[in-house]
């Protein structure tokens, strides 16, 4: 698999500096480089389960060594979707001798988390009956 397309983003912008959430106002090209490269990264399930992984360890952190054996592929190939994943800017690590030990950037799930939910209290856009004839 390519990480072509797969950027560090600006970990300096808020959500809003990012983009809009989908239900406030349709994202620009331009606003939608950003998330597209972060779920593209995540649009492989060795990924999204080792971003789980790491997201849901007690202490926010886990070694390495504690990832490779719930897979069955090698070393160089965890580490690779893990390099994809700090790419992407979900993920950060640090080497401590011979092991790297890995935590989530909350703020990148924060702001994935942003685009994606509707504003507390907003109603769901209406439907019109032509386009929920056309969705039948």
């Amino acid at each position: 698999m390519s990480n072509q397309g797969i950027v560090v983003p600006d970990r300096g912008k808020g959500t809003a500096a990012c983009c809009p959430g989908l239900l406030t106002a349709p994202l620009d090209e331009g606003q939608a480089v950003e998330p597209a490269a972060v779920f593209k990264a995540l649009g492989d399930p060795v990924r999204l389960r080792l971003l789980s992984m790491i997201a849901s360890r007690a202490g926010g952190e886990v070694c390495v060594c504690d990832l490779i054996p719930a897979f069955g592929l090698s070393r160089p190939t965890i580490s690779h979707h893990l390099k994809l994943l700090r790419q992407a800017g979900l993920i950060d690590c640090e080497r401590r001798g011979t092991w790297v030990h890995y935590w989530l950037v909350p703020e990148m799930t924060d702001r994935l988390a942003g685009i994606l939910t509707r504003p507390a209290g907003e109603p769901m856009p209406e439907r019109t009956a032509a386009a929920a004839g056309a969705a039948s």
